[in-house]
């Protein structure tokens, strides 16, 4: 089986758009050999992420969440917070992790997504 290899490029996109057709194309979804319990050999290349159209609200609104699992370890942090400490890409990664399937082949799936600014 061959590896397929797909761009997807973000300027003047979503957020959500960008990374759900990332998401489809990293499980296979859009190949029509897809078979749901063998991971498809897929590589996703999303360019121009620093170009994603989102309004000042929702920079401003969105809210990211961990807990490292101690008192006091909970952390918030708004997407245009992330943006300046990360990068335009991360937002995209993230987004595209939640979007998979939470089993085995995610994190083989996610080495197979490149973002670039």
């Amino acid at each position: 089986m061959e590896q397929k290899t797909f761009t997807i490029d973000a300027a003047g996109r979503t957020l959500g758009r960008v990374a759900s057709e990332a998401a489809k194309m990293l499980m296979g979804k859009t190949l029509a050999s897809y078979t749901p319990h063998i991971r498809s050999d897929v590589k996703v290349t999303v360019v121009n992420t620093s170009k994603i159209y989102s309004r000042e609200r929702k920079r401003k609104s969105t809210i990211y969440t961990t807990y490292s699992g101690y008192p006091g370890g909970q952390k918030k942090e708004s997407l245009a917070h992330l943006n300046e400490r990360k990068g335009h890409g991360e937002a995209v990664r993230r987004a595209v992790q939640r979007m998979l399937p939470n089993n085995t082949m995610r994190t083989a799936r996610m080495k197979n997504l490149i973002v670039t600014e």
